[in-house]
């Protein structure tokens, strides 16, 4: 498990872009946070890293949004709207868990039992996820913890 300390939307958004230029096809970043964390600035700087220039906003209303154009394709998810994993599965949300790209889900503990993710030898994870917590600490700064599971 890694920590980053963020001190304002731009280092969150250049940590994203450092992933972006380092991410390979078929890596799901699940992220978690309340409200105003920074889960779409975490975004927005992955889909830098990964060359796309389109505008990046959070799918709230549309489930997922789609940019390509970049040296991979991103696949952007909001479950805001979603309660459990029994709507998400009946959005036909399932496909991107085995993306041609990156898949980025935020809310993503509305999807996955986040207790599973904790057992690292679980065998329900059989994709590469990136699990990310973003908490604000005060009005600027966020505290980003991060670990790997899967494949």
């Amino acid at each position: 498990m890694a920590t980053k300390i963020s001190y304002s939307p731009a280092d969150t958004e250049a940590l994203g872009e450092e992933w972006g230029r380092t991410a390979t096809s078929g890596w799901v970043i699940g992220l978690v946070g309340d409200l105003g964390a920074g889960k779409t600035q975490l975004v927005k700087g992955l889909a830098r890293g990964l060359g796309i220039s389109a505008r990046v906003h959070s799918p709230t209303f549309t489930l997922v949004n789609v940019y390509s154009g970049g040296r991979l394709a991103l696949f952007h998810l909001d479950l805001y709207r979603l309660d459990n994993r029994k709507q998400i599965t009946d959005a036909g949300l399932e496909e991107y868990l085995r993306p041609a790209g990156i898949t980025v889900i935020e809310w993503a503990e509305r999807w996955f039992d986040q207790e599973a993710l904790v057992i690292r030898h679980s065998s329900r994870i059989t994709f590469p996820l990136r699990w990310v917590q973003i908490e604000a600490t005060d009005e600027t700064t966020r505290r980003i913890i991060y670990e790997d599971f899967g494949a």
